[in-house]
């Protein structure tokens, strides 16, 4: 591993929202505060020195920016009024942007314009399509199908979901390459452990030990599940879905599910925020 010092690191990682890493005194009173930070690895501690330090790549093979929650309880223990908290999503999204082989993360993240305009390319393709290939246009009756065939649209979900898939895998591989090149794990290990990472991957469960507000665990969970669900919905049972008549499949439950889910928590969590910022 390279071990040298680089002196750009902190303004590269401030560019991504990092805050008052300068202040920082190395007191542990964040990592003492943290639920899920331990004698093995004590961040946001840890990450504050590597920052401080300039220590790229040993940022680079860390876990702990992924292992914190962001419930925001090492800002409240801080004693020099930094935000630990906020240095650590920031450094989540600085090794994205490293982790990513297109570059696209680092101009999403830190250019308005790129992001506005990814959005804009996205939404004039689809009414492109929409403009060129529709079917006939039916004002008399609803004919969603005529329309827009559900066969076409479910195709366009298919090729959307390889590229997105694509993308993710291929950046998570370099993740994982960034973190285990110093480390020689047995395979077996990968095969025993695979139901613990199963498991914590779709529940997200070591979030019931942080904040004092233990109902937001149930509340993400809730909203995630909204959303893999009506994602699954769209891209795999839209056949079932886009009918031009009062037809009823089972699927139906779970998009009564999704839109309950997403509807109640994003308000819900909306008016909390809301009266936590009054």
């Amino acid at each position: 591993m390279d071990n040298r010092i680089d002196s750009q690191l902190y303004r590269e990682v401030a560019k991504f929202g990092a805050r008052d890493m300068e202040i920082c005194m190395q007191c542990a009173a964040c990592s003492a505060s943290c639920p899920l930070s331990d004698g093995t690895s004590p961040f946001p501690r840890k990450i504050y020195r590597y920052l401080q330090l300039g220590l790229r790549d040993k940022l680079l093979q860390s876990l702990e920016p992924w292992l914190c929650y962001y419930c925001g309880e090492c800002n409240q223990d801080c004693p020099r009024g930094a935000e630990p908290a906020e240095t650590m999503m920031a450094t989540r999204r600085w090794l994205t942007t490293q982790y990513d082989w297109t570059g696209l993360a680092r101009r999403l993240y830190l250019s308005e314009a790129w992001e506005i305009g990814a959005l804009s390319v996205i939404a004039v393709g689809i009414i492109l399509l929409f403009v060129f290939f529709h079917g006939p246009i039916i004002t008399d009756r609803v004919a969603v199908n005529s329309f827009a065939p559900v066969m076409w649209i479910e195709i366009g979900d298919l090729v959307m979901a390889a590229i997105l898939s694509t993308f993710l895998l291929s950046n998570a591989f370099r993740m994982y390459r960034f973190i285990m090149r110093d480390t020689k794990v047995p395979f077996r290990l990968y095969i025993t452990q695979a139901k613990a990472f199963v498991l914590h991957f779709a529940t997200q469960k070591r979030w019931r030990q942080c904040g004092e507000d233990r109902s937001r665990w149930l509340k993400h969970f809730i909203l995630v599940t909204g959303y893999m669900t009506m994602m699954t919905l769209i891209i795999v049972c839209i056949r079932w879905f886009q009918v031009d008549d009062t037809s009823w499949h089972f699927t139906s439950i779970f998009g009564y599910y999704a839109t309950g889910a997403l509807l109640v928590i994003t308000v819900r969590g909306g008016r909390g925020h809301s009266r936590g910022r009054g």
